[in-house]
C-alpha cells in the first residue's frame, strides 16, 4: 500500500522532539515490534488499577500518584504492570515531577520484567500535549489514506476504461496495493495475476485449492488464508449460488480504506465477468462456426471469417489439437484467448462437439500447457498446411482417443502401427504413414508409392516387381531404397513389410 508520512507508533510519539519524552533504557533492549505497533489513542490515569477503562493498543500515562498515598506503597508496582500488558497497554509514560522526581525504581524493574515500554514524561510537557500529538498523527494517517483510496479508486476506474479493461484493473489494483493479486473464474482457474509467477508452485498450489474449495460451497463470501507464514484474503465474485470468480490478494485483512478499494474492484470484476460471459457466448458460437468450416475443408473461408472477426487463425504450418471437453470448454476457451492476446496470435481454439479444438503455430507449448493446466486429454496432429486441415484435424482426433492422460501427439499415436490401431483409427494411422511417399510423388513425379506397393504383393522379390511394373530389377532396387529412406524403415524386415502392407490396404478403406 502506499507509504504513510506519518505512523501513529510509540516510536513516531517518542520522536516528537517538541515534546521532550525520554525512552527508559534503550531502544534495541525494548520488546521485539513494541515501538512500532499503532497506537489508538493516548489516556492517563492515576487509578490503582485503571484497566477496566482502557482499550487495547493506547499508552497510559501516569503521575504515579497511585504509588504514593500513605506512608508506603498503596499498589503492588508488580501486579500494576501485569494487569496493563494483559489489557493490552503499549506503553506507560511516567510523568516526572509531579509527585517524585523521577521514575520510581520498582516500576522501571516491573516493566523491564513484563516486557512493557516505559519512557518519562518531563514536567514542562503536559499529558494534554502528548494526547493531542498522537491524535494529530492519527487524523494526519486517516486523511492520507482516505486521499490514498480517493487516488487508487481513480486510477483503477481509468484503468478500466482501457483495452482489456479487467486485465487493467487487476494490474492497477496489484499495484495500488502493492502485493500480488490472482483473479480466478468459476472453475477455479488462475486467469490473471498480477505480478505473473510472483508466488512459487507450493504457496500457488495451496491457493488453487482454497479458492477451488470456496467455489465449492457455492456461498458468497470472503476469507483469509496463511500459506507458509504468507497471509493471502480470498473475495468471491458474484452471487450465492452463481459464483462467477475469485479475488485473491496476498495480504493480510485489509484496513477499512483498502477494503473500500477491493470493494470497487470487486464490484467491477464482477459487472465485467457477468457481461464477459455473454461476450464469450458470442465468441464461442462464431469460433464454433470457424471450426466447421475447417472440419468442412472450406480453410480459405475459415481463414477469411476468422480474420475479419479479428480471431486470425495462426500462420502456416500449424498443427492442430484436440482438448476433450470434460465440461470445461469455456475455461479452456477463455484461457487460450488470452493467451494468444499474449503470444502474438499463436493459437486459435473453438468448440467441436462437446470437445476444444485448436490450431496453433508449429511447435507452441499451448497445447501441452492445457493439459497440464486443465488435467484434461489432448491430441496433437502433424504439422501441416492449411489444405490439409481436415486430415490433422482427424489425426488429433486418433491421438485424443488413444491418450490416456495429458497430450498425445500422432507421431506418437502412429508409432505403434497400423496392426495396433482400432479399425477407426487406422485409416488415420495409415494415411499418415505412406504420406511421405505420396508426397515425394507428387512434387518429383516419381512412382514410389506404387514401386513399394507391388514388392510387398510380390514378396519382396526386385525381379518380380520388375516384372510387373516392366521396369528393370535394378530400377525396383533404386525405387525401394528410396521408399526406405523417406519412410525411414528397413525392408528387410518382415514385421514393417506387414505394417506397410496394412497401412496400403487401410488407406484405400
Amino acid at each position: 500500500m502506499a507509504e504513510q508520512s506519518v505512523v501513529p507508533t510509540v516510536r513516531t510519539l517518542l520522536g516528537r522532539t517538541d515534546l521532550q519524552l525520554s525512552l527508559v533504557g534503550a531502544a534495541n533492549e525494548q520488546p521485539d515490534g513494541d515501538l512500532d505497533r499503532p497506537v489508538r489513542w493516548v489516556h492517563s490515569s492515576d487509578l490503582a488499577d485503571p484497566t477496566p477503562f482502557l482499550s487495547d493498543e493506547v499508552v497510559l500515562l501516569t503521575t504515579g500518584k497511585q504509588f504514593e498515598e500513605g506512608d508506603g506503597p498503596s499498589v503492588d508496582v508488580d501486579e500494576y504492570v501485569r494487569r496493563l500488558v494483559a489489557r493490552g497497554v503499549l506503553a506507560l509514560g511516567f510523568g516526572s515531577g509531579v509527585v517524585r522526581p523521577g521514575v520510581p525504581a520498582p516500576l522501571a524493574e516491573a516493566c523491564v520484567r513484563h516486557r512493557l515500554v516505559l519512557f518519562e514524561v518531563p514536567y514542562r510537557t503536559p499529558f494534554i500535549a502528548v494526547a493531542r500529538a498522537n491524535a494529530e498523527a492519527v487524523a494526519a494517517q486517516a486523511y492520507e489514506r482516505r486521499s490514498w483510496a480517493l487516488s487508487a479508486q481513480r486510477a483503477i476506474s481509468l484503468a478500466a476504461l482501457r483495452p482489456d479493461g479487467l486485465a487493467r484493473t487487476l494490474m492497477e489494483l496489484g499495484h495500488q496495493l502493492g502485493t500480488w493479486v490472482g483473479l480466478y473464474d468459476a472453475a477455479g482457474v488462475l486467469l490473471r495475476e498480477h505480478p505473473t509467477h510472483a508466488l512459487s508452485p507450493a504457496v500457488s498450489a495451496a491457493v488453487d485449492a482454497e479458492v477451488e474449495a470456496v467455489l465449492r460451497r457455492g456461498a458468497r463470501a470472503a476469507s483469509a488464508i496463511s500459506v507458509d507464514g504468507e497471509p493471502f484474503t480470498l473475495q468471491t465474485l458474484g452471487r450465492g449460488g452463481r459464483l462467477r470468480g475469485v479475488l485473491a490478494i496476498a495480504s493480510a485483512e485489509l484496513d477499512q480504506e483498502g477494503r473500500g478499494v477491493v470493494t470497487s474492484v470487486i464490484a467491477m470484476a464482477g459487472l465485467a465477468m457477468e457481461q464477459q460471459e455473454g461476450v464469450q457466448r458470442a465468441h464461442s458460437r462464431i469460433r464454433a462456426g470457424v471450426v466447421e468450416l475447417l472440419l468442412g475443408g472450406q480453410t480459405t473461408l475459415a481463414r477469411s471469417v476468422a480474420r475479419e472477426l479479428t480471431m486470425p487463425l495462426p500462420p502456416g504450418p500449424v498443427q492442430v489439437a484436440l482438448a476433450e471437453g470434460a465440461g470445461r470448454t469455456l475455461a479452456i476457451a477463455e484461457w487460450l484467448e488470452l493467451y494468444a492476446a499474449d503470444h502474438g496470435g499463436e493459437v486459435f481454439a473453438g468448440r467441436a462437439g462437446s470437445d476444444l479444438l485448436m490450431v496453433v503455430s508449429e511447435g507452441s507449448p499451448a497445447p501441452q500447457e492445457v493439459a497440464a493446466r486443465f488435467e484434461v486429454r489432448v491430441g496433437l496432429s502433424e504439422p501441416c498446411s492449411y489444405a490439409d486441415a481436415p486430415a490433422a484435424v482427424e489425426q488429433a482426433r486418433v491421438a485424443l482417443q488413444g491418450a490416456e492422460d495429458g497430450l498425445l501427439s500422432f507421431r506418437d499415436r502412429r508409432g505403434r502401427g497400423v496392426l495396433d490401431s482400432p479399425s477407426a483409427d487406422a485409416q488415420a494411422v495409415a494415411r499418415a504413414t505412406l504420406a511421405p511417399l505420396r508426397d515425394h510423388d507428387s512434387r518429383a513425379g516419381a512412382d514410389l508409392t506404387r514401386t513399394l506397393r507391388v514388392f510387398l504383393e510380390n514378396d519382396g522379390s526386385h525381379e518380380a516387381t520388375g516384372r510387373a511394373l516392366s521396369v528393370h530389377r535394378h530400377t525396383v532396387r533404386a525405387r525401394v531404397q528410396a521408399a526406405q529412406r523417406l519412410l525411414d524403415v528397413d525392408l528387410s524386415s518382415f514385421p514393417v513389410r506387414a505394417e506397410l502392407w496394412a497401412a496400403f490396404r487401410a488407406a484405400e478403406d
